[in-house]
């Protein structure tokens, strides 16, 4: 893969689904689509440019690379100070300022393999809040092999890294050398196939009261990023919070959301004037 090559289909990909790569991955970029070229015959990735940005079998090749390219690690409770400013805190002040006759919607936006959006089923379920409020969780994710594991339901030892063993004993059934989750829990979460990129699939998603997008925005580039950000403002409700992984943070993104320091963590949340701007 020459310099220019790479520059190529770096850009398209980034074009595609937001995840964008410098120069010092060029080598794992060809070696992780190097097997792809005998695939369909060619001798060069400039021959595989050409396949992606006029062949008819891109869109295909698209969700290929996707499986090559993209970082789906993660595990339950991740970032439990958070998880504690969400439960402590966020879904006091959301459920204090919600029409009880309305769904409270929570939006897992990148969630891999699932851990994220069953780790928020658990901790609402622990709170019975489901008894007298009703919550739709829907997560959706890129890649179609982490959403058939999420959909599963099934997952090893790694995933349980920082989780408590109540929380296992309780929500999960010893399968071999896995863990399957209960149906109470699984049936809670809905999982969609999307690409945060895709404006128009973003678009028939209902407003959210809230949305986790942790350790996603850190692969994308500026403008992916404040394309994104943009499309979470208009599905988040004025009011609405947004929850970042621990490293990323909106400064030089976007200045539609405010800062809201909690006593367990600062989250974002869309002003209840909706036109506002610049408060962070």
């Amino acid at each position: 893969m020459t310099d220019e090559e790479f520059v190529l289909i770096r850009d398209l990909i980034v074009d595609y689904c937001g995840v964008y790569f410098t120069e010092a991955f060029k080598y794992l970029i060809e070696r992780r689509l190097q097997a792809r070229l005998p695939v369909y015959g060619l001798n060069s990735f400039r021959e595989y440019y050409r396949l992606l940005k006029y062949g008819p079998d891109a869109a295909r090749e698209y969700d290929e690379i996707v499986e090559r390219i993209t970082t789906n690690e993660t595990f339950f409770f991740r970032e439990p100070y958070q998880l504690k400013a969400f439960t402590d805190e966020v879904l006091p002040l959301m459920l204090e300022g919600h029409r009880r006759d309305q769904p409270i919607r929570i939006w897992s936006a990148g969630c891999s393999s699932g851990e994220e959006p069953y780790t928020i089923a658990m901790l609402i379920d622990e709170l019975a809040l489901g008894l007298n409020r009703s919550f739709e969780i829907f997560a959706n994710d890129i890649s179609r092999k982490v959403l058939r594991t999420a959909r599963e339901g099934l997952y090893r030892d790694s995933s349980f890294r920082v989780t408590e063993a109540r929380y296992r004993a309780r929500y999960f059934v010893r399968e071999g050398p896995a863990h399957r989750l209960r149906d109470e829990i699984r049936h809670r979460v809905t999982f969609g196939h999307l690409n945060l990129m895709d404006d128009a699939s973003i678009g028939l998603i209902a407003n959210v009261d809230l949305i986790f997008c942790r350790n996603v925005i850190i692969y994308f580039d500026a403008r992916s990023r404040a394309r994104l950000l943009a499309a979470f403002h208009r599905k988040l409700r004025p009011g609405g919070y947004l929850l970042l992984g621990h490293s990323e943070s909106l400064i030089n993104s976007t200045t539609d959301f405010e800062l809201c320091p909690l006593k367990n963590d600062m989250v974002y949340r869309k002003p209840m004037d909706a036109t506002s701007r610049g408060r962070i």
